[in-house]
């Protein structure tokens, strides 16, 4: 039976397009700056999201974690919704790792943080206080597409308070294909930016964090200190050049599949958060752990939570979609 597998986005396998590039790829030394393929997928990246500079490394955590040591420094801190990954679903690496301490704010339903609350947690210039530094912000949130105009005013206060403004762009581009922009429209008002190439994207490992000559110098030593320099690791950056030239417009296809997911298992009945991207937040309660067997039972994957997130990808046709839809009916009876 094949696996209809709905637990997260990271599950793609490359296409044969990308195997096919992979094998292709020019290799060399990347810890010496000699991988060309590296080299070019840095080099596009920054270019196609306006930055000086990028860093291939193996994972959004680490991408994440160096752009956060890469901007404090020790006894610094950063303003952090309380879902986001860099804060709660990244091992408190900001903090055992870059001793940065994190400020959490409430995350708001739109996937927002309050910006009259971020204000407010800024800590004043005194001994007695950490000293706030960056403020960094998750798109998607959760699925949901933080708004132009909402970028624009946390660039502003963060301009104002002389910080620094890093994004945790793991789903990006679903962003940019969700806003109908160009992802740069997205990226202007950041300081730095960590892109995931192996979500949505479909590549099978790796992550581009994007900034200033300085800062990416800084995050290149960084990256040495935590064994994440992968010497012919152009076998991989194929995959994610391939990504970004070749799979980036169909993930409207994904987001389409999860607004048709989603509608349909509201008209079911189901308590169904609105669809944004391609995540869907079903309200299960206590019948989560019996849906998962239910479900696995049908050949399809979920993950047992009382808020159930459904994820759709590029492994999931839209004929798996009806299928997933009638297991849900026959759940609900």
């Amino acid at each position: 039976m094949a696996i209809i597998d709905l637990r997260s986005d990271t599950v793609t396998l490359p296409t044969p397009g990308m195997r096919e590039a992979m094998l292709a790829a020019e290799l060399g030394d990347d810890v010496y700056g000699e991988d060309p393929t590296v080299n070019r997928l840095e080099q596009y990246l920054a270019a196609e999201l306006g930055f000086a500079a990028a860093l291939f490394v193996p994972t959004g955590t680490m991408s994440n974690l160096l752009g956060l040591m890469a901007h404090c420094e020790r006894g610094d801190e950063y303003i952090v919704g309380q879902q986001a990954h860099t804060y709660k679903y990244e091992g408190g690496g900001a903090a055992v790792l870059g001793s940065i301490q994190p400020q959490p704010v409430e995350v708001e339903a739109d996937g927002s943080l309050d910006l009259a609350r971020v204000e407010a947690a800024i800590k004043p210039d005194d001994f007695h206080f950490a000293r706030t530094r960056l403020m960094a912000l998750e798109n998607t949130m959760q699925g949901k597409v933080l708004p132009l105009a909402y970028l624009q005013a946390a660039r502003e206060l963060t301009q104002r308070h002389g910080l620094a403004l890093h994004l945790d762009g793991a789903r990006l581009y679903n962003a940019a294909v969700r806003l109908g922009v160009p992802a740069r429209q997205i990226t202007r008002h950041f300081d730095s930016v960590s892109v995931c190439l192996s979500k949505g994207l479909g590549a099978p490992v790796g992550s581009v964090l994007c900034g200033s000559g300085e800062l990416i110098g800084k995050a290149r030593r960084l990256r040495k200190m935590l064994g994440g320099g992968m010497r012919q690791a152009g076998v991989l950056a194929a995959a994610g050049l391939y990504a970004l030239q070749h799979q980036v417009a169909r993930l409207a296809e994904d987001h389409a599949n999860a607004e048709r997911l989603g509608a349909a298992l509201a008209e079911l009945g189901y308590d169904v958060e609105p669809v944004q991207s391609n995540m869907v937040y079903v309200q299960l309660g206590e019948r989560a752990a019996e849906l998962k067997a239910f479900m696995a039972e049908r050949g399809i994957a979920v993950t047992a939570a009382p808020r159930l997130r459904l994820v759709t990808h590029l492994d999931v046709s839209g004929e798996a979609i009806e299928q997933v839809i009638q297991a849900f009916a026959a759940f609900r009876r």
